[in-house]
């Protein structure tokens, strides 16, 4: 018999429609007003556009670089996702097997590097990034996110590890398979789901981060989108034709991939069982 369709689930849908375009406003705002000249977003930053100004976007792209920002931006999150991957799963994996104190005492020192505020270690990492030259480089950013990325990265593979049979392994290992071929040929393959969860929150992260990257990197030609985009809104002239011309830039590419494997964020956190 088929689920009834009652007032309370149209209510609920109503409710629900109602906090969606709630939470589409900021959008709204931005995207109107980003084809707005600037004298029309002082006079009514929500009226509807009486012209369409996209040369706002023709000239963000020139004045701030755009295609070049774009690609730091993208070297900076791929490379550092693939290294967080590695790392963070390559580490679960030998926790999981390898249980006993040192395993468990590592793992919660992981964790707990969770709760701490970046603002707490902003001073001392500045200082050592500078002894060991990692300042004003892409790489040294990157090296600083594989730091604060793994201890998320390696929770969520952990707890999914322990959902892979082992036997599967010990079958591996009796056919004559290294433990570098198990983890690679049989136990990566499987971790599919929470690594496409972990890329992506990653992704999130990393391509809209603006406080690590403001601090290590000075050079113009190094920016990413968000420094980039942050130069519109100095502390005494707010460009916001601009500025939201070059925000609409910058997060339509990461919202693309988001709407494209956001289904996998809910299998990788709730798979529960290898089939």
């Amino acid at each position: 018999m088929g689920s009834r369709y009652t007032k309370r689930t149209f209510v609920l849908e109503i409710i629900g429609i109602i906090v969606g375009l709630i939470f589409l406003v900021p959008f709204y705002f931005v995207l109107i007003n980003s084809v707005k000249p600037f004298a029309a977003i002082l006079i009514d930053a929500a009226a509807w556009p009486e012209e369409f100004l996209f040369s706002n976007y023709a000239k963000v792209w020139e004045i701030i670089n755009f295609p070049r920002a774009f690609w730091n931006s993208l070297v900076i999150t791929v490379f550092s996702n693939i290294g967080l991957v590695l790392i963070s799963s390559m580490a679960a994996w030998k926790m999981v097997r390898t249980p006993g104190r040192f395993s468990k005492v590592l793992f919660v020192v992981f964790v707990s590097a969770m709760v701490i505020p970046f603002q707490t270690v902003m001073i001392p990492l500045m200082k050592l990034g500078g002894a060991l030259h990692l300042t004003n480089s892409i790489l040294g950013l990157i090296i600083m996110y594989f730091g604060f990325g793994v201890p998320l990265s390696l929770f969520l593979f952990h707890g999914f590890v322990k959902t892979v049979p082992i036997e599967i392994e010990e079958s591996a290992m009796i056919d004559g398979c290294s433990p570098f071929g198990v983890f690679w040929r049989i136990v990566f393959p499987l971790l599919k789901p929470i690594t496409v969860t972990v890329i992506i929150l990653n992704t999130l992260w990393i391509w809209n981060d603006y406080l690590l990257p403001l601090l290590v990197l000075q050079d113009a030609e190094l920016r990413t989108i968000p420094l980039a985009a942050s130069s519109f809104f100095a502390q005494y002239t707010k460009q916001w034709d601009m500025g939201l011309a070059a925000l609409v830039l910058g997060i339509t590419p990461v919202i693309i991939f988001f709407l494209f494997l956001q289904k996998h964020i809910i299998k990788g956190i709730a798979a529960g069982s290898i089939k």
